[in-house]
């Protein structure tokens, strides 16, 4: 990671896990037993665009609204620390239209995501176009944290809903799906 992302004010970090999800009744009722605050189903569209560093997508959201998000993680299957940037975006088809013609359109990666929270991790059940059932974990982190209450909070949910390491996903959806947005170097 550069040092710009660790220095603005506007980066935001979380811990993440994602795993595949082949018991998605199992994975509903943890969150029910758990208490997570359900927060119903979205659809969203992530376009990904070529960057020189880290990764740019747009993300389309029914119900909400678009936003770019530039992010950087390592790939690896175990929880990782996540950077990202999120910017407000009014008119997510012009802005997926002029990023594409100046940076160069990648993919998308279409999902229905159940969204869950639970103290100050997002707990996301989705359903991925051409890929499957999937549980990831975000333990969103205040900027002072040096990551271990969040890193104790993901490694109890993995607990909780029995993610084992042979359901561990190194990268994201993407990278899945064949779209590279690995560009560093």
């Amino acid at each position: 990671m550069t040092e710009d992302a660790r220095t603005t004010p506007a980066t935001r970090r979380n811990i993440e896990l994602k795993a595949r999800d082949e018991q998605r009744d199992h994975s509903l009722a943890v969150c029910r037993r758990i208490g997570a605050e359900d927060h119903g189903e979205l659809w969203q569209r992530d376009t990904y665009f070529t960057v020189s560093h880290g990764g740019l997508k747009l993300r389309e959201e029914i119900p909400g609204r678009p936003h770019l998000i530039q992010f950087e993680r390592a790939d690896g299957p175990q929880e990782r620390e996540s950077r990202y940037r999120i910017a407000p975006v009014a008119d997510a088809e012009t802005l997926t239209h002029s990023l594409g013609a100046a940076l160069g359109m990648l993919g998308t990666v279409e999902k229905t995501r159940r969204l869950f929270l639970w103290q100050s991790v997002r707990i996301h059940l989705d359903a991925v176009v051409g890929l499957g059932d999937f549980i990831e974990l975000e333990a969103v982190a205040p900027e002072v944290s040096d990551l271990t209450h969040e890193r104790r909070l993901v490694a109890e949910l993995r607990e909780a809903f029995s993610i084992t390491d042979d359901r561990l996903c190194a990268t994201g959806y993407a990278s899945q799906l064949g779209i590279d947005t690995r560009r560093d170097g």
